[in-house]
């Protein structure tokens, strides 16, 4: 019988649980990310005939498509614990230290937003990596002494969302390197059946394609859409998430059927009433919306731009046909428009 991992982090309670409930535990339950599931389990096989520890992994990819999640199931495939820490909580070496020490022979150290390590602690793990061996240095001036403190081997875990932000040295010292792209609707759908039945919640077939839809081809959204609906059903219906009580519940969390919120929506707005379609700059976008400037590029314009809806151009953003039509206003030079109505389906 496989143990449970050994979970060490900062994640708040309600987070913990939440993810916990709906996390795969092994990766037969894993949805999506095929070659990535099928290199793991060829690692995790041979690492496991071979009595090696697991190869050092580096996972990269968008928010909330499963970093951690594969982090968690790969010490459950080895019978193993995990410790769970991030790179901004590790602000000099003597933080990394307590992790490393108490790592056991073949256990997972988990480092999330790895590209946040100060450079300073990733040279420290350097030799951690490679010789499993950290070196302290005691003593002061001519009285100062290094000591080699050998470390069980243990296999290091980073997730970033900035893969090019990591330094040269730090990126090669992982063996591999896998990207997580994102799901398709089919298997969001397939995510979101599977989740309503840990919650206990029936879902018709129609219900958790719509959610999917509107999940932006992301796990963790479409989790979040389905809480919401399950809460919604619970609350004004009879707890059935039928595709009526889905859509009405998406509506009221103001979430359209492309997926976009309403900040979304008032980004585009104002890309397309205020400065004509654009090319605008950034900093007027971020003036008028009164938003970050890093609010803006990180968390609004991701998806935008993926689902083209805006581009950038050397000039600044401009929109492009697809979002007039969604926010049902004529494209310049025509006179076709989408009615309102039908952005909520």
């Amino acid at each position: 019988m496989a143990r449970e991992p050994l979970l060490r982090g900062t994640l708040d309670p309600e987070t913990r649980a939440r993810d916990d409930a709906l996390r795969p535990k092994r990766l037969s339950e894993v949805i999506g990310q095929k070659g990535v599931v099928e290199r793991l389990r060829i690692a995790i096989n041979a690492c496991k005939k071979l009595g090696e520890p697991l190869s050092h992994i580096l996972f990269d990819g968008p928010p909330g498509l499963g970093k951690t999640t594969f982090a968690t199931v790969i010490p459950n495939e080895l019978e193993t614990t995990i410790q769970m820490t991030s790179g901004p909580a590790l602000t000099k070496p003597a933080d990394l230290m307590p992790y490393l020490t108490n790592a056991q022979e073949g256990s997972i150290l988990f480092i999330d937003e790895i590209h946040r390590l100060p450079r300073v602690v990733e040279e420290f793990l350097y030799t951690a990596m490679e010789d499993f061996r950290v070196d302290l240095v005691l003593g002061e001036g001519l009285h100062a002494r290094t000591v080699s403190l050998p470390l069980k081997r243990f296999t290091l875990i980073g997730a970033t969302t900035r893969s090019g932000m990591l330094s040269g040295p730090l990126r090669d010292r992982f063996k591999m390197h896998e990207h997580l792209e994102f799901y398709s609707t089919e298997e969001l759908a397939e995510i979101v059946k599977i989740n309503a039945r840990k919650l206990k919640t029936p879902i018709e077939e129609e219900a958790a394609w719509e959610i999917a839809q509107r999940s932006r081809g992301t796990p963790r959204l479409a989790n979040t859409r389905l809480w919401w609906a399950r809460n919604f059903a619970a609350s004004e219906h009879e707890g059935v998430i039928t595709l009526e009580i889905a859509r009405a519940a998406l509506q009221m969390a103001e979430i359209d059927v492309a997926g976009l919120d309403r900040q979304d929506r008032r980004y585009l707005e104002v890309l397309l009433d205020v400065f004509g379609g654009g090319p605008v700059g950034v900093e007027a976008l971020s003036a008028t919306l009164n938003l970050p400037q890093d609010t803006l590029a990180d968390e609004i314009e991701p998806y935008l731009l993926r689902a083209q809806f805006i581009v950038r151009t050397p000039r600044g953003r401009v929109a492009t046909p697809k979002a007039y039509e969604h926010l049902g206003r004529p494209i310049p030079g025509t006179a076709s428009s989408m009615p309102q109505g039908q952005l909520f389906g």
